[in-house]
């Protein structure tokens, strides 16, 4: 029976971003749990469903710390193992002047890498209706076969797969390499999120629509959604194309955590509509709602702690349709 709604393999970390300065003006570094599959299921959180991570931390203050607010949202973390030699993933969040943003990395190694096949549990995934994953759980060979054996027991139990690029440059040998998992990735998924940049970067199309093409001729992906930014989004469904446009919000601060914030979302509406007939309808709610809780998730600061409810993302849609 299928208990869960939706379970996410990856990374879970901190996030230390930027909150004022010191006396001595200094950047002053706040510790925001991140992670951007556990992101996804935070969102999913805020719509009451049941989901659960499986991932690695280190054996430390950090990790810990993790898991103790990933528990607090609701966010089952049985699945979350402690490694005593390798310490927990960190990341540093440089934000530019338009709130977009750079990371550093101290991940050579983190403990997400440590991850190993049979610490996949395949209890999880067979309660699973939908099984959500990215790249950062590809970029090297021990994870990557924990990650393979996950989509294999995710297929082999007629899950939904859900899959996410979320291509970080600096932690991948070469983009040679990236490219290949990403087209692992693409052969396994049901749902493709994928952002503007990423897909010009894999097809060579400057034109999404041409991009999409492309990877629909190789691979028979049910539902393609393009992140598009401050420009929206769109979804890509059979034969139809539904586009709909960014919420303005002067009060952004930060873009972290507002493709997984987006993610959340076109899960919770498939969850609800199924993913074998939407129609245009849906799409454009679905697109509605998730663009609008991206925007809201970029006001604030980190994001798995972070996440708007659903009263918010609707009276701000409300009202931004009133202006």
């Amino acid at each position: 029976m299928k208990t869960i709604d939706v379970t996410a393999l990856g990374e879970i970390l901190i996030d230390f971003t930027q909150n004022g300065l010191s006396e001595q003006g200094n950047p002053l570094l706040e510790m925001n749990p991140g992670g951007a599959p556990c992101n996804v299921l935070a969102m999913l959180r805020k719509f009451g469903r049941n989901v659960a991570f499986i991932g690695k931390v280190g054996d430390d203050n950090f990790g810990w710390f993790l898991k103790g607010k990933a528990e607090k949202l609701g966010i089952d973390m049985s699945n979350l193992y402690f490694d005593e030699d390798v310490h927990t993933t960190l990341a540093f969040v440089h934000n530019g002047e338009n709130g977009d943003r750079d990371f550093t990395f101290c991940r050579n190694p983190g403990a997400d890498m440590q991850l190993t096949e049979r610490e996949v549990n395949e209890e999880v995934i067979q309660k699973s209706k939908i099984f959500h994953f990215g790249t950062l759980s590809m970029t090297h060979e021990g994870v990557r076969k924990a990650t393979r054996k996950a989509l294999d027991l995710a297929k082999s139990n007629d899950c939904l797969i859900s899959f996410d690029p979320n291509i970080r440059e600096p932690l991948w040998a070469n983009l040679e390499d990236a490219r290949k998992q990403v087209e692992v990735g693409f052969s396994y998924c049901d749902i493709l999120k994928i952002s503007d940049n990423e897909i010009q970067w894999f097809t060579g199309e400057e034109d999404y629509s041409k991009g999409v093409k492309r990877i629909k001729e190789e691979y028979p992906i049910k539902l393609i959604l393009v992140s598009m930014g401050a420009n929206g989004s769109r979804a890509y469904y059979e034969d139809q194309m539904v586009e709909v446009v960014a919420f303005e919000n002067e009060d952004t601060i930060e873009t972290t955590g507002a493709g997984d914030t987006f993610c959340g979302c076109v899960l919770n509406s498939i969850l609800d509509y199924g993913l074998a007939s939407l129609t245009k309808e849906q799409l454009i709610e679905m697109l509605t709602f998730a663009n609008g809780a991206a925007s809201l998730i970029t006001t604030k600061k980190g994001a798995l702690c972070s996440m708007p409810d659903t009263n918010e993302v609707n009276d701000f849609i409300s009202f931004s349709k009133l202006t």
